[in-house]
């Protein structure tokens, strides 16, 4: 029996994370049919005891460090890991905002999209609004769904405006839209905070050459000693952005065919309602009154239309001089 006690805390002592009572309850089913007198003595209880004392000492005593083993885990894309562990997190600490966004990040990430996508609405309204939307934004676009991506990220970016990084997904899910002119802004704003950046300034060379501008793209992409496989990418966007841009093109046309036509039967149907006595259309009791146009506040009503609703136009900011290539938009130059 002696030797089973030093064994078991030669066992216990090598390993003090499985506590005290482990040994105690390993002893009293062995020593069970033992003689009065055998059994553990005070001094190898104490002993035990002061090692399961110093194992609790030495555990992570605070939710933070924990919460940073967890995020070195996604870190290197531990994320099923993760989920394990914000599973245990949790249950001890209690769910935060900063929980819910790892465990989005992870549901994202294994590619339980459903499971993410409620996650991420659970953060709207939270301190971390802005990572709600983008969550949101990247699952919609994962979906090839662009418009609804760049709903999401433009209110994820009016929470957060200087994050480089989502500027530039904001402008690339534009893109994709067929919305190149729309992209302009929020890649350019992403490209002057984050010109180190190998995402940033692969959508811009994206951007560069959806607009137009080939030869400044490929400047842009040897400036930044851009792989093979990295401008083939860029390039087969860039195809996929011109097909949205043309399907967008033919959607606006057709409403405002579809508008035409609209308004061409309104008119007949005036046209061609009969005449009352007096010269009025329909009843008196349905008469319709004449439209009022209101015109807008610091404008007349005397003022020709195209006065009172000037067309707004894009104006070219500067070239981003820090750059090998000269950025500027195509449209429009500096007055």
């Amino acid at each position: 029996m002696t030797s089973t006690l030093h064994s078991l805390l030669r066992l216990h002592l090598a390993a003090p994370g499985w506590g005290v009572a482990f040994a105690v309850a390993m002893l009293a089913g062995g020593c069970a049919s033992q003689p009065a007198g055998y059994g553990i003595s005070d001094a190898a209880a104490s002993q035990a005891a002061e090692q399961h004392a110093l194992a609790e000492k030495e555990k992570p005593d605070s939710a933070t460090v924990y919460l940073a083993l967890i995020e070195q885990m996604q870190k290197k894309n531990m994320y099923f890991a993760s989920l394990a562990h914000l599973d245990e997190y949790e249950r001890t600490y209690g769910t935060s905002p900063k929980t819910t966004l790892m465990r989005a990040d992870a549901l994202r990430a294994t590619d339980q999209l459903p499971a993410s996508a409620a996650a991420y609405h659970a953060l709207i309204g939270t301190s971390l609004a802005a990572q709600g939307y983008r969550g949101l934004g990247l699952i919609s676009g994962a979906q090839g769904d662009f418009d609804s991506a760049a709903q999401s990220l433009s209110k994820a970016a009016e929470t957060n405006p200087t994050d480089s990084q989502l500027l530039s997904d904001l402008a690339y899910a534009l893109m994709r839209s067929g919305d190149v002119t729309g992209a302009r802004v929020p890649m350019m704003k992403a490209a002057e905070l984050d010109q180190k950046s190998p995402k940033v300034m692969g959508n811009l060379a994206l951007y560069l050459l959806a607009d137009g501008q080939t030869k400044n793209a490929n400047g842009l992409m040897d400036a930044q000693n851009m792989p093979k496989d990295v401008r083939d990418a860029v390039r087969k966007d860039a195809q996929a952005v011109a097909a949205a841009a043309r399907e967008r093109e033919k959607r606006a046309a057709a409403a405002s065919h579809g508008n035409a036509a609209d308004r061409s039967v309104a008119n007949a149907s005036r046209a061609t309602r009969p005449a009352q006595p007096g010269g009025a259309s329909g009843t008196a009791a349905h008469a319709e009154p004449p439209v009022q146009l209101v015109a807008p506040v610091g404008t007349t009503a005397t003022q020709p239309i195209d006065q009172m609703f000037p067309s707004q136009q894009w104006r070219q900011g500067p070239a981003l001089s820090p750059f090998a290539v000269a950025a500027s938009a195509r449209r429009g130059s500096t007055d």
